[in-house]
């Protein structure tokens, strides 16, 4: 009589966590590392600005007139001295576009974090609840996506941008303003992200049984709901940084974002635009800047996404 085959064992076999199974994807897309790579780059070169500049380069407001050409009164280029060149009034390029990505990356990662949290708790507890209050956060949504945002943004900066500016000198050009901006109208678009997520959750089974078991509302919440919401809003998070970052370099470019001498890329691509043709190191060096910090953040976003997302992912 031949022996009856055992029966397979579960010994030895150990499942994957989420974040295991999440970085083994996003790892093997090579675009996606090296726009990770570049972003980490980008941050520390803004993290350790102060120090860079005192060794390789000069501080970011001082101006050297002697660099400017002796005859014509003009920015001179890229140098041992003065690697990017130097701008209009003698300043080092260079230090300008470390400083200025400081800004871009404080701005929009800043005002995308403080949005993200208002909107994602406005959108869980409107999903969940409806009735009144899903009424209240809705009509709220859709009005504050009614105002055409660049255009109030340059109303505010430049009816603020006079005197002491508004509200007592709280409101004018500069960091807190854009930011505030960017929060104004960035956690609508979390909002409504969640609340259709928690719509479709609410009905779930899993939920139903944390009901059932008698779980309260605060419970279901933290340890239902949010676990499920959270990925979709982090992967809209690193889609909205680089929209902010443009923002940002938008209102700094029409004069009502970052304050002179501040240094942001938007401002410094304004500058350089009446001497594009004589100087084009002031205008490449940080719009190169912008444009690869935008395509590294979009690349890494749709990478995320495709990670969590196992029926998108490659792996």
């Amino acid at each position: 009589m031949a022996p009856r085959p055992s029966a397979p064992t579960t010994e030895g076999i150990a499942g994957a966590r989420p974040l295991a199974l999440f970085w083994e994807r996003l790892r093997s897309d090579r675009i996606a590392l090296a726009a990770l790579a570049f972003l980490l780059l980008v941050l520390l070169g803004a993290v350790l600005a102060g120090p860079i500049t005192r060794l390789v380069a000069h501080p970011p407001n001082a101006q050297y007139p002697e660099r400017l050409d002796q005859v014509y009164g003009t920015p001179t280029g890229p140098s041992w001295d003065f690697l990017f060149g130097v701008d209009t009034v003698g300043s080092d390029v260079f230090s300008r576009v470390l400083y200025g990505a400081r800004v871009s990356l404080t701005v929009a990662i800043v005002g995308t974090g403080i949005a993200m949290l208002i909107g994602t708790a406005l959108g869980i507890v409107a999903g969940y609840f409806r009735g009144v209050v899903d009424t209240v956060v809705s009509r709220t949504v859709d009005v504050f996506l009614a105002f055409p945002l660049l255009l109030l943004a340059l109303g505010v900066g430049s009816a603020c941008s006079l005197g002491n500016g508004c509200a007592g000198g709280l409101v004018r050009p500069g960091m807190t303003t854009v930011i505030g901006i960017i929060v104004l109208f960035s956690w609508t678009y979390f909002a409504r992200l969640a609340r259709g997520q928690v719509l479709s959750l609410r009905e779930q089974e899993f939920v139903e049984a944390a009901r059932a078991t008698g779980a309260g509302t605060p419970s279901i919440l933290a340890r239902e709901i949010l676990p499920n919401v959270i990925g979709p809003v982090l992967v809209y998070t690193t889609l909205v940084i680089p929209l902010n970052i443009l923002l940002e370099a938008a209102l700094s470019y029409l004069g009502v974002g970052i304050n002179p001498p501040q240094a942001s890329w938007g401002q410094m691509i304004a500058e350089s635009t009446p001497v594009f043709d004589s100087a084009w190191w002031y205008f490449v060096f940080p719009g190169l800047a912008l444009v690869l910090t935008v395509l590294a953040f979009n690349l890494l976003g749709e990478a995320i996404r495709d990670a969590l997302d196992p029926y998108l992912s490659k792996a």
